[in-house]
């Protein structure tokens, strides 16, 4: 990367990495062209975030990068062709893509979606899981177990929330629901995941 005249970082072709809240559209439009550099810039902030939501349903790292590359795949495509329609709302349309690359692969294997990492809902069990191989897997199971007792409604504002690490308001978005309703599902269903790990039942209205 280097800095312009005003501080701040490009990389070789020009294009500005996009931090926190910055403008996602000149990144697009050189994506959309097929700079190259443009696409390592969207890469890097949202790869990860893509492959650990695929990997929280299908467990595996080899499938999950299989579905990450697919998902950038289908996104080039469309930027491309000019698919990209919903102005500043690339985040929240780049997850549903996943979402529905997830889904897919899902149906396709027949198997129920889980999430993959203990750590990441340790605030609904109350305490840090124990990384010590046998207890570890012990947690991790649990988990999968209790995740496997929730709707898939459940599930999906908890994936979305915590692996896809998307805001309240992208969620809202992109559910097409009003952000009260928004939170108070995600609370209800922490708090079904808490009450199932916890082993009661998980009251139905809100605390």
């Amino acid at each position: 990367m280097t800095s312009g005249s005003d501080g701040r970082e490009r990389t070789p072709g020009g294009v500005e990495p996009p931090g926190g809240g910055d403008d996602l559209a000149p990144v697009l439009a050189a994506a959309a062209r097929g700079d190259e550099q443009a696409w390592v810039v969207l890469v890097q902030r949202y790869g990860r975030r893509v492959f650990a939501l695929a990997k929280s349903r299908v467990r595996r790292a080899d499938l999950a990068e299989e579905i990450t590359q697919s998902v950038f795949a289908t996104v080039a495509i469309k930027l491309r062709e000019g698919g990209y329609d919903e102005r500043g709302r690339f985040e929240s349309w780049l997850f549903r893509i996943a979402m529905n690359r997830v889904r897919d692969e899902c149906r396709r294997s027949a198997r129920q979606a889980t999430p993959a990492d203990p750590g990441t809902f340790a605030i609904a069990s109350g305490d840090a899981p124990d990384h010590d191989g046998r207890d570890a897997q012990r947690e991790l199971d649990r988990l999968r177990d209790a995740m496997d007792e929730l709707g898939d409604a459940d599930r999906e504002v908890i994936e979305l929330r915590h692996h896809a690490q998307m805001s309240f308001k992208q969620i809202a978005e992109q559910l097409g629901e009003p952000m009260g309703t928004l939170l108070a599902r995600h609370h209800r269903a922490l708090r079904k995941l808490r009450a199932i790990l916890e082993g009661s039942p998980a009251a139905g209205g809100a605390a």
